[in-house]
């Protein structure tokens, strides 16, 4: 996405939580805890994506994105897809994006990725910034 700007990436912290869970130190009843209403999201606002599940490998991860943001007001903390991401992207200023996944199976979850959206702070392509003496 265009505005897509302080991006924070879980990965390391999930390849250390499964690490855990492979050596048996984490039971997998400790990371198999999806909220059920992270499910539905997951069934109604989820994206599927080809990784397979890293606990129970049944089935394929579906990853949903959570908005927050004080312009959102009462769309804040509510599941989104991609396509309204976009929309959401060019109507509001800065919002903030938080990019789940979710095995369906099983109920693992993992938070993947963190991101601001908006349309504040993109410049425009012929604008530029004036100088003092300007």
């Amino acid at each position: 996405m265009r505005t897509q700007r302080q991006v924070v990436d879980y990965a390391l912290q999930r390849r250390s939580l499964l690490a855990e869970v492979y050596s048996g130190r984490v039971g997998t009843n400790e990371v198999c805890d999806a909220n059920p209403y992270l499910l539905r999201a997951a069934k109604f606002h989820g994206q599927a994506t080809d990784s397979t599940c890293p606990v129970c490998r049944k089935e394929s991860l579906t990853h949903v994105s959570w908005v927050y943001g004080d312009e959102l007001k009462h769309a804040s903390g509510s599941a989104r897809a991609v396509e309204e991401l976009e929309r959401m992207a060019g109507l509001f200023e800065e919002f903030t994006v938080y990019t789940v996944e979710v095995c369906r199976t099983c109920s693992w979850n993992h938070l993947v990725q963190s991101y601001v959206l908006g349309s504040g702070g993109v410049r425009t392509p012929g604008a530029r910034r004036r100088t003092a003496a300007e």
